[in-house]
């Protein structure tokens, strides 16, 4: 196994840790104040889960803006931000 495969199977067992089994409890777009704090143009959908953390997409590692997510539902294959 190459490094790289390596460092993604230890994230992969680490973000399992923290999700699977999690239940969504809330789910609500940032507010225009929220991302203008940020200095985001676009509003992302937050999901929270049963622990009280909070997920929220972005469009890079960096977190330089809001960002949609991807689905494979049928009738919802993409969770699409808002504007500020």
């Amino acid at each position: 196994m190459t490094e790289a495969e390596k460092n993604e199977k230890a994230w992969e067992a680490k973000i399992a840790e923290a999700l699977v089994g999690r239940t969504i409890t809330a789910v609500e777009y940032l507010s225009s104040s929220e991302a203008n704090e940020a200095y985001w143009h676009q509003r992302p959908i937050s999901i929270q889960l049963d622990h009280k953390i909070w997920i929220t997409p972005t469009c890079d590692d960096e977190g330089n803006d809001g960002g949609a997510i991807h689905t494979n539902m049928k009738n919802l294959s993409i969770i699409p931000v808002m504007g500020v």
